[in-house]
């Protein structure tokens, strides 16, 4: 089995993903290459909280999120593990030939408790016969060693990536969506989980209010020079019942249009190391949820308009990345 960590990072021939005619290092593309086969991710609800919920350094959550609209698994009554796990697996085969899935501890903070409670959920996920791995969704302020001491023990034996909410780079940004950590502290969990063997991936946002064209690159050349293998990146959207909601009724953000974005993007990626997979070019919420901005909820031609204008400017990722 090919490895990230295997393989000459320096060297984006070793993946083929543009001998392959991609315009980036998609995720799927990594997942086949790595594992031989597709592999699915599963979302799993283990009940956790947020620092930023609880009081212990903010109250009321960042201010773009309610975790029912990206998380399947919080729309659900909550159930063991396992149900959990058979759940997904079942809905997620209704659209994919697979039987092969990695464990995402999605909603909330995953790595927020005891120790010894994080080591029995994510055993329980391992130990259903089609988990092959785990991804583990969590904030730069809540890794503590012991717990990334935890994660480098499962790592030894499974596949595991660690995809930390960076979003931007921009402490005003972090204080405006009320984050409750700096980016110092983004720069800290990053450098703390180097070399342990579990994959890490950025979560970062493109379009916040008041963020320059000039101030999100700026984020991406950090990102790239930071220990990140993967990234996820999306455009500012707004779902119902957030403080965010209620900014867009005043009338006091604007959100990205789509051709801004997929500009934005672009040169976003330029300058994302060829390495770095992308997990995630685009976000959506589900209907019921979701109130702008409307090009978000057809992210195949928001895909399609991304090739169509990375092949008309003749680019690709990594092109103007200087390490």
């Amino acid at each position: 089995m090919t490895s990230i960590e295997s393989t000459d990072r320096t060297n984006p021939s070793a993946w083929g993903w543009k001998e392959a005619g991609f315009p980036y290092f998609s995720y799927n593309y990594y997942l086949k290459k790595r594992f031989g086969r597709r592999i699915q991710k599963v979302s799993v609800d283990a009940g956790f909280t947020c620092p930023n919920v609880d009081g212990s350094v903010a109250v009321g959550g960042c201010t773009f999120c309610d975790n029912r609209s990206f998380s399947p698994s919080r729309r659900l009554p909550r159930q063991t593990i396992a149900s959990q796990i058979d759940e997904g697996i079942r809905r997620l085969k209704r659209r994919y030939d697979c039987d092969d899935f990695i464990a995402y501890f999605q909603p909330a903070t995953n790595t927020y408790a005891a120790v010894e409670r994080l080591a029995a959920v994510y055993q329980q996920a391992l130990a259903h016969a089609q988990i092959r791995g785990l991804a583990i969704g969590t904030r730069p302020d809540c890794v503590p060693e012991e717990v990334l001491d935890l994660i480098a023990e499962l790592a030894a034996r499974y596949y595991v990536c660690v995809e930390y909410g960076l979003q931007t780079i921009h402490d005003r940004s972090l204080v405006w969506m009320n984050r409750g950590h700096d980016h110092a502290a983004s720069i800290d969990a990053l450098e703390r989980s180097r070399g342990r063997g579990f994959e890490v991936c950025a979560h970062l946002m493109l379009g916040l209010p008041g963020e320059t064209v000039p101030e999100m690159l700026a984020t991406a050349r950090e990102v790239a020079r930071l220990p990140v293998d993967a990234v996820k990146i999306h455009n500012l959207y707004v779902v119902k019942g957030t403080p965010l909601a209620d900014q867009l009724a005043r009338g006091e953000i604007d959100l990205m249009d789509r051709a801004t974005y997929i500009s934005t993007l672009i040169e976003f990626l330029e300058l994302i190391p060829p390495w770095v997979v992308v997990e995630r070019i685009s976000g959506d919420a589900p209907p019921d949820y979701f109130l702008g901005p409307s090009w978000c909820l057809d992210k195949p031609s928001v895909r399609q308009a991304l090739h169509q204008e990375f092949a008309r400017r003749n680019t690709w990722q990594g092109r103007k990345f200087s390490g």
